[in-house]
């Protein structure tokens, strides 16, 4: 795997697919600055060998062109994380935004507008990518959030760089963190998968059973499983249509030894709100009418004690309706079980959209030793998909 790091980037001009699609508030100030800290490794390698950068990025999800998705609102964060003065060309195709690259001098950073409010970018049309390509010397992809987009900027741009393309720090970082759980985590491996539905995971729990020794299954989908072996679950959400799939997970896990952990009791309430009343039941004893939106005392302490035994750990999905401080205390206590097991030596990733806004929300992001940029990216690696972006480079 070539990265950065095996270049040197001295009066070359990097073209680097960035992911600095990040939140604003009202005043068009980056709420959130954590993508774009992420990716300052690679461009600062490159400037301290003598490069220049040029950046292009996405920023939501624009009709067009749209004030709202510029990324000029984001000049004045990333000029303070940076220490340089970055430039801002109000294009990133065309004439205006070739002259602006070519004026670039070595330790400079050129920032590119808004990619998606060219249609051509998500089409993945290659005229468009061409165009990009004639903004550097090198393409450098850093963007793990869109490596399972087959767009212009991520997959297809790779072609007119056949000899001249690297991944970012980042995106490096990403593959191997995947493939210290997936393909060599040292034993035992746990995995906890929470979220709402057992069909969103399906994909993963068959694509990682054979890598992992533990299968924590916590979160709305739990109950589907708990229904399945004859459990009474109340009004807890539950995919009826997906009871003979839980059974046979169930089945599968047993065939390759891997040892699949259920709630045992539940924080239970009578109505999908903060002040609703709550109680406690065995998970597999919740009456009608109540609701199970968080693992109990018991669960908390029997998951703790599996984590604690792991080598390598993976996080993808919440233990309960974290948002709501009455039914965090799951969460919670899982995120501090797993920042404790990496304190005394496992390797913990965390990844997928809720999981890594739980750790954020509680303090725990610099407790995992890896916590993923790309929800839909991680997912797909996970899943055992080959992502677009990643394969342009190792083409």
């Amino acid at each position: 795997m070539i990265t950065v790091n095996d270049i040197n980037f001295k009066n070359q001009c990097a073209l680097i697919r960035v992911d600095f699609n990040v939140p604003l508030d009202g005043q068009f100030k980056v709420a959130d600055a954590t993508r774009i800290e992420a990716a300052l490794p690679t461009i600062q390698k490159i400037l301290n060998d003598g490069g220049r950068c040029v950046l292009m990025s996405h920023l939501g999800r624009p009709p067009g062109n749209d004030n709202n998705c510029s990324l000029k609102h984001l000049l004045p964060t990333l000029n303070v994380l940076l220490g340089v003065e970055a430039a801002f060309v109000p294009s990133c195709v065309g004439d205006e935004a070739e002259f602006a690259a070519s004026k670039l001098t070595n330790g400079q950073v050129l920032l590119l507008e808004n990619l998606r409010f060219h249609p051509e970018e998500t089409h993945g049309d290659k005229g468009f990518a061409q165009k990009l390509s004639k903004l550097g010397d090198v393409y450098v992809n850093d963007a793990f959030g869109t490596a399972h987009r087959a767009h212009a900027s991520t997959a297809i741009i790779a072609n007119y760089f056949p000899n001249s393309k690297c991944f970012g720090l980042l995106l490096a970082k990403e593959i191997e963190s995947i493939a210290k759980v997936m393909e060599h985590g040292k034993k035992p491996v746990t995995a906890i998968l929470g979220g709402a539905k057992v069909s969103s995971k399906i994909t993963i729990i068959d694509n990682i059973l054979d890598a992992i020794d533990h299968l924590i299954i916590g979160g709305g989908m739990a109950y589907t499983f708990i229904k399945a072996q004859g459990g009474s679950i109340g009004d807890s959400l539950v995919e009826n249509d997906k009871l003979d799939l839980a059974l046979s997970i169930l089945e599968r896990a047993k065939e390759k030894h891997v040892t699949i952990h259920l709630p045992i009791d539940t924080l239970v309430a009578d109505a999908f709100s903060e002040d609703a009343q709550t109680a406690f039941f065995p998970t597999n004893e919740i009456p009608n009418g109540w609701m199970g939106l968080d693992i109990g005392p018991k669960t908390r302490a029997h998951f703790a004690e599996v984590i604690a035994l792991s080598k390598t750990i993976l996080w993808n999905g919440p233990v309960g309706v974290f948002e709501m401080e009455a039914f965090a205390g799951g969460t919670i206590a899982l995120g501090r079980a797993i920042a404790e097991a990496t304190k005394k030596g496992a390797f913990s990733l965390v990844g997928g959209g809720d999981s890594v806004a739980a750790v954020k929300q509680f303090n725990l992001s610099d407790q995992m030793s890896y916590v993923s940029t790309g929800g839909g990216a991680m997912l797909e690696s996970l899943e055992g998909k080959v992502l677009p972006g990643v394969a342009a480079i190792l083409s």
